[in-house]
């Protein structure tokens, strides 16, 4: 019998242990932060603000509503979320305090300083008490969570009832030959990226690696669903690049 000591898990494409998975994404985006934002832009040619955009019209932030936004690490989903909507707040929470600095120096993080909480914490023990929060988002995070499903749980926990799960992730194209040709984008030129602009190929490389190993669209339905969230549903953003999954805590 496994005790928690010896339970696996992928790091990229590595089996890891469990207890040495959460120093090793810290270790990546410890690295990358400096120029974690440059490197989306050029990675995605800039549709992730696209994406991120499509995120908020789909959660339509209103007045008063008060929202947790997991591995949020430079901040870019929360000043979306208090642009749409007055007398609205917002905590950002990330395993990693070299993101959140990074998203402190923002020229958002100035403008709306009373209005937003940087919190260094882990997804899978929120340090926040049961029905705290009206909304809660996760973008390209999620699936460099060690335990998925405990993140999951907790996200419901945290959720006040009628409160509503959002989560940004890359996932599959349903075309085999698109999904290919994809891959042979990104496993043979985000890296070289990573190492032009970054000086950092590894944690590049094993960010691409982590979208590979990440559940299909409706798997991870099935794992929203089976953490307690009703009326979960999806939309593919780019074909299936990334997807958006919503659900509510009735």
């Amino acid at each position: 019998m496994n005790t928690s000591d010896d339970k696996t898990t992928h790091f990229g494409f590595k089996t890891v242990n469990e207890t040495d998975k959460a120093g090793m994404v810290h270790g990546v985006f410890t690295n990358v932060a400096s120029k974690y934002d440059v490197m989306n832009d050029v990675m995605s040619v800039g549709i992730h603000r696209l994406w991120k955009d499509a995120m908020m019209d789909w959660l339509a932030p209103r007045a008063g509503q008060r929202l947790l936004d997991v591995a949020g690490g430079t901040g870019d989903i929360s000043f979306r979320f208090l642009k749409r909507a007055d007398q609205t707040n917002a905590v950002v929470l990330d395993m990693t305090e070299s993101m959140l600095i990074e998203g402190r120096q923002r020229a958002e993080a100035g403008n709306m300083a009373e209005r937003l909480d940087w919190v260094v914490g882990d997804a899978m023990a929120l340090p926040f008490e049961d029905n705290s929060f009206d909304r809660y988002t996760i973008s390209f995070g999620i699936r460099n969570v060690t335990r998925i499903p405990d993140a999951l749980k907790e996200a419901y926990r945290v959720l006040k009832p009628g409160g509503r799960l959002m989560v940004l992730e890359f996932s599959q194209l349903p075309n085999a030959g698109m999904q290919k040709l994809y891959d042979l984008y990104s496993f043979n030129v985000i890296p070289r990226m990573g190492k032009l602009i970054a000086d950092d190929y590894d944690s590049y490389q094993y960010l691409v690696e982590s979208i590979r190993k990440f559940p299909d669209q409706e798997t991870f339905k099935g794992m929203i669903k089976e953490a307690g969230f009703d009326n979960v549903k999806y939309r593919n953003l780019t074909m299936g690049v990334a997807a958006l999954h919503s659900g509510w805590k009735i």
